[in-house]
């Protein structure tokens, strides 16, 4: 294939799913580079296509097969690379597609590199072991929020959730790691960190250590201006966890709380750890420490047996809760687990009618809350500017802004006027 520069391999990286799969797709740029890589963009020639994969849903993994067709289609002689929690899972559909030559695993993913160096013929191999690799975000691809990953797998047992059979048992990375990794990252340049993992929860289950001294330790970091918290499951939300965030302005009042349905029949079949009341007061007790904050919940639709009653009490708690993201999805039967085996699975138009339905009425949320907010005023983190010529950031309650400005505001933490709302942004002035 065709490189002007003959000594520079390229690779181009995807990344589909969650924010311990961009986490984990940083690290994997980075050593790309340090081993002389030029990171280009998805879709265009490259020695390498590095595709990191999501199998939470049907969606998830027909999104993926269409990625290596494309990655094929621009680099013929390009070795493409498929790894994660769908090559964990189906590798052997995977390895038959044209154009595939390596398929790893969830902790196989690290070794890539040893794969490509290795000469014969094209390697598949799945990764079965429990091994932790701590990952953050690189700026290799160019992000300005760095996921940091502290924690992998998980021990719970939702009927409907293939990740534990992906990503294996729940582990974590100790304090002096994690704590060592963010400096890292912020020593690239990064302001923000956001801490991922599939079960974050677990963390003192795993290591032994609090998480909130975690915090804290993060907090004290000098150059990082802002922390984040990725999903954090309700019943492992802490009054001593909310303290630990109060206790610092660089904490960002964005939470994520997954609530999966809002009734109670339909969570004990999911094998859920709490009810609805628990989520209630789980909610309440954010609210009360964060006025302000934006709170993001994912809920599925359709899981089998839904009545349309036991949909509207989701709907209706929604509705009750000040919920401001919602991240809808239809259900979807994931092979080996115990939701596929259940009866009374829903038909797709019912599914895809109330997918519809919370969709449309979570950006009537998320539009209310941001309107609530025009007058007032937050610290935004820019990220990029966009093709109407407007930078765009988050608020530290994570809604979107736009600001028009001449001036250089990439990864720049601006104080900022929130004057108006334009259909799915807020616009903004900066203040001196």
């Amino acid at each position: 294939m065709e490189n002007t520069d003959l000594n520079k391999k390229r690779v181009a990286l995807h990344t589909l799913g969650c924010r311990l799969n961009f986490s984990e797709t940083g690290s994997i740029a980075k050593g790309f580079q340090e081993r002389g890589y030029e990171v280009v963009d998805f879709g265009e020639p490259a020695d390498v296509s590095f595709i990191n994969t999501c199998t939470v849903t049907d969606g998830a993994d027909s999104t993926c097969r269409n990625l290596i067709r494309k990655a094929h289609k621009a680099s013929p002689e390009g070795k493409i690379v498929v790894a994660g929690c769908y090559a964990q899972m189906d590798s052997e559909r995977i390895s038959k597609m044209t154009g595939v030559d390596l398929v790893l695993g969830t902790s196989e993913k690290y070794k890539v590199f040893d794969y490509l160096e290795e000469d014969g013929d094209d390697v598949v191999h799945i990764d079965k072991t429990t091994t932790f690799y701590g990952a953050a975000t690189s700026e290799a691809e160019g992000h300005t929020r760095a996921f940091l990953k502290i924690q992998d797998g998980c021990n719970y047992v939702c009927s409907f959730c293939i990740i534990p059979q992906a990503r294996g048992r729940s582990r974590a990375l100790p304090i002096s790691d994690a704590v060592e990794n963010a400096k890292r990252v912020v020593a690239d340049g990064f302001k923000e960190v956001v801490l991922t993992g599939v079960n974050i929860g677990e963390y003192e289950a795993n290591t032994g250590e609090r998480l909130t001294e975690l915090v804290y330790r993060l907090l004290d970091i000098d150059g990082l201006e802002r922390l984040r918290l990725g999903s954090v499951e309700p019943n492992t939300i802490t009054d001593e966890l909310l303290e630990a965030f109060k206790s610092s302005p660089k904490f960002m009042e964005h939470f994520h709380v997954p609530l999966q349905s809002g009734d109670d029949d339909i969570l004990t079949l999911m094998r859920r750890k709490y009810d609805v009341s628990h989520y209630r007061k789980t909610i309440d007790k954010i609210i009360t420490a964060f006025p302000d904050a934006g709170i993001g919940a994912d809920v599925i639709c359709g899981f089998p047996g839904e009545t349309e009653e036991q949909f509207k009490n989701t709907y209706n708690l929604l509705k009750e809760l000040p919920i401001t993201h919602f991240h809808i999805f239809p259900y979807s039967s994931r092979k080996n687990t115990i939701a596929a085996r259940m009866e009374n699975h829903i038909q797709h138009g019912v599914k895809k009618d109330r997918v519809r339905a919370l969709t449309m009425f979570g950006e009537a949320k998320l539009e209310m809350f941001s309107q609530d907010q025009v007058g007032g005023s937050s610290e935004v983190l820019f990220e990029r500017l966009n093709k109407h010529g407007y930078w765009e950031g988050y608020t530290r309650n994570y809604v979107r802004v736009w600001l028009k400005s001449s001036a250089e505001l990439k990864n720049k933490i601006r104080h900022v006027f929130l004057k108006d709302y334009d259909g799915g942004h807020l616009i903004g002035e900066l203040l001196n």
